[in-house]
């Protein structure tokens, strides 16, 4: 599909997409009737043999009993709105966060009802599992979720089941620094391109990479796109964060030196994926099928 130029309110030059991932509470366990451990596991220790990972289960829980109220201080302090990736089980097991994001306007973004992998699913099976994400959203956070992120892959079905089930928009996507258009199963729906390199997720797959390193990446990507933006061409950038891996207290300083340079910017939208998704739809409509 083709690419757009968009424009942003007030004549913003560039939209900022500040990502929150909640998965604590919903990756993989034995516990949960899974057949392993969570092979995500910053502390190295994952084995086949289907038993309990106790370790790497409560490092995922400094991300909600630590983490969560810091990155939340800074995102009260700062007055930025921003959009939670969240798997729906997460939600349920922390129901403050939920709280949060309803009582500050934030944006609910489906991660799926667990933070497993939907791509080994047959189509009912994935269709039950949005359907499944999207109840169990609405209910902690009083809204449905009109974004979905998967865990890394999905089928060859998902974009038409999103479409079908309401969705505005997709995110697992890389190839551009704008939203465009796909059609699945003859429905639109707006892919709207999210980002790994500047994502904390880099401490754990780079654990050599200091903070200091991950901010000067952050900002120089800023200070590229709006750029970008002064010349006539505005831009998305997103900047992707997890409770348990930016929440540590050694990481949030270089967060909140992040809030703290972008906020002192004029011409930023700071704003939800959701919002961003609207801007791109109005300025050009749907495809005909």
């Amino acid at each position: 599909m083709p690419r757009h130029r968009m424009t942003w309110p007030n004549s913003a030059k560039l939209a900022l997409s500040i990502v929150v991932n909640l998965e604590e509470g919903s990756e993989s366990t034995i516990k949960d009737g899974d057949r392993g451990m969570e092979p995500v596991d910053e502390l190295g220790v994952f084995v086949k043999h289907p038993m309990r990972n106790y370790g790497n289960e409560s490092n995922y829980q400094y991300g909600i009993h630590a983490g969560a109220p810091r990155v939340m201080k800074l995102l009260d302090k700062y007055k930025v709105k921003t959009t939670w990736t969240v798997a729906g089980l997460a939600l349920e097991r922390a129901p403050f966060i939920g709280d949060f994001i309803r009582d500050r306007g934030h944006e609910p973004c489906s991660h799926g009802y667990r933070w497993v992998h939907q791509f080994r699913m047959n189509e009912e099976q994935e269709r039950d599992f949005i359907r499944k994400a999207i109840a169990s959203i609405e209910k902690t956070t009083g809204s449905r979720p009109y974004g979905w992120l998967s865990r890394y892959l999905h089928t060859d079905n998902t974009r038409r089941l999103l479409a079908e089930e309401g969705f505005l928009y997709h995110m697992d996507d890389y190839s551009d620094d704008v939203p465009y258009w796909d059609v699945a199963g003859g429905k639109p729906i707006v892919i709207l391109p999210y980002a790994v390199d500047s994502n904390d997720m880099k401490f754990w797959t780079d654990p050599a990479l200091t903070p200091d390193q991950w901010l000067k990446y952050a900002t120089d990507t800023f200070d590229w796109l709006y750029a970008e933006g002064e010349a006539g061409e505005p831009k998305v950038m997103s900047l992707g964060l997890h409770l348990r891996i930016i929440g540590r207290p050694g990481r949030i300083g270089a967060f909140e030196a992040f809030l703290k340079y972008v906020t002192a910017k004029s011409g930023v939208w700071i704003t939800t994926r959701k919002e961003i998704a609207e801007s791109f739809i109005q300025q050009h409509p749907a495809p005909r099928p």
